[in-house]
């Protein structure tokens, strides 16, 4: 993992939240919390879900001493406990959110060195346990574990109908030729 790789990630994510988001609001309400049977049940449950886990990540990174840039924007965000809580009572109130939350995650992107990279990370999971990690790598489980379910969440707006168009990671790598 490197700076470069990391800021493209952040990019990437904040693109494809949006598109996701701009797909997911051409459905009725009912349809956003229906039990389509994925693992978080519903599409808005999804969606939470990652902005949950991002929410943790990010609690526990603006601690670090070198994202001191952005500890007062996360301190205004949700703090969960859980990976289900719910973190928004609307679809509207989560785009809004989600739109926060991705531009800080860019921020933090754009703040990193290969130092800190290299460095650990300690916090504690939601089960209460002490945790040191490497820092690049709790960054690459982030970026994964977005991609992850956003996927199921693509699936389940292709069953209902919304197709997200190109959501490969390919359509924002600059050309070389």
């Amino acid at each position: 993992m490197t700076p470069s790789l990391c800021t493209l990630l952040a990019e990437y994510n904040r693109w494809m939240n949006q598109r996701l988001y701009e797909a997911a609001a051409k459905l009725p309400a009912d349809e956003l919390t229906r039990d389509a049977g994925a693992f978080f049940g519903s599409l808005f449950n999804t969606l939470n879900h990652i902005a949950v886990a991002d929410l943790l990540w990010l609690h526990r990174l603006a601690n670090l001493k070198a994202f001191s840039s952005v500890q007062r924007e996360v301190s205004s965000f949700p703090r969960p406990t859980t990976l289900t809580e719910p973190v928004a009572g609307s679809f509207t109130e989560l785009t809004d959110l989600r739109v926060r939350v991705d531009a800080v995650i860019i921020e933090l992107a754009n703040l990193l060195t290969e130092d800190q990279l290299a460095s650990t990370v300690q916090y504690s999971n939601t089960a209460g346990l002490r945790q040191a990690k490497n820092l690049g790598l709790v960054l690459q489980h982030l970026f994964n574990h977005q991609t992850h379910h956003r996927g199921q969440a693509t699936t389940l707006l292709f069953q209902a109908g919304v197709d997200v168009g190109v959501t490969d990671l390919m359509a924002l790598i600059p050309s070389e030729a």
